[in-house]
């Protein structure tokens, strides 16, 4: 009799404990939901201004304006006011064919002349890139062709992380980049989730960084195979560059 008392007491006590256990796990889950809430705007802009580098620009032999502008054309805008202060003396405007005979190139540098910026200071480079990765090999094999060493990329606000990363690995190597920040009317880092345009940028911005570092990694590991002290074996460096080998992915513009 006193040995079962004994467990139902114990049992009793096991449920209490459990049930006390339970409140106060959702109490703190009721609290951490309530917390995030409260900080869901200052999480917002931190994760809107994370896709945002600007760098800043120093004296270089060209700017490169990536295509496709928006509207007003805040690409072609930004990059006039660094042609004009001085800072290289020519303006890349690289854009694909939309025709045979017709590139957003052309219409970059049509933005370009309406700022102010003389023609003979405009480079024209019409390709076929869909996407931001085979446009940066594009200009890539232009620059290198022309022997320009310190290149200034001009891109929209919201692409400039993205257009680092890719542009860094497939420019040629010893080119001093760096990349400047337009103003883009269509995605403010400080409020882009009260718009759909601004939340769809977003997720654009966040699935393309996701395919241009798998597509990339390759680049990577080569990278990190030619850094590796001179006392690591050839057949480890090719064992760590060929991980990485396989087909490729399209990466957003």
């Amino acid at each position: 009799m006193i040995t079962t008392l004994a467990r139902s007491h114990s049992g009793t006590t096991s449920e209490r404990g459990g049930i006390i256990f339970r409140l106060l796990f959702l109490i703190a889950f009721a609290v951490l939901v309530f917390l995030l809430y409260l900080a869901r705007h200052p999480l917002m802009r931190m994760a809107g201004n994370f896709w945002v580098v600007d760098e800043g620009p120093v004296a270089s032999d060209a700017i490169v304006i990536l295509g496709d502008d928006n509207y007003p054309a805040d690409r072609a805008t930004r990059a006039a006011e660094l042609i004009k202060a001085g800072w290289a003396p020519r303006v890349i405007a690289s854009g694909r064919y939309l025709r045979p005979s017709a590139s957003i190139a052309e219409l970059e540098e049509h933005d370009l002349m309406d700022r102010g910026v003389p023609q003979t200071a405009i480079v024209r480079l019409a390709h076929r890139a869909e996407n931001t990765h085979d446009e940066a090999e594009a200009i890539s094999q232009f620059i290198a062709s022309k022997g320009w060493k310190r290149i200034i990329v001009v891109t929209s606000n919201y692409h400039t992380r993205r257009s680092r990363y890719i542009c860094e690995r497939l420019f040629p190597p010893g080119t001093a980049l760096r990349v400047v920040a337009a103003r883009d009317s269509d995605f403010d880092p400080d409020s882009w989730w009260h718009t759909r345009l601004g939340v769809k940028i977003f997720a654009h911005e966040l699935v393309g960084m996701i395919v241009a570092m798998w597509e990339l990694r390759h680049q990577d590991a080569q990278t990190s195979s030619a850094n590796m002290p001179a006392s690591v074996s050839p057949e480890h460096r090719q064992a760590v560059a060929g991980l990485c080998v396989s087909p490729t992915l399209s990466v957003y513009s």
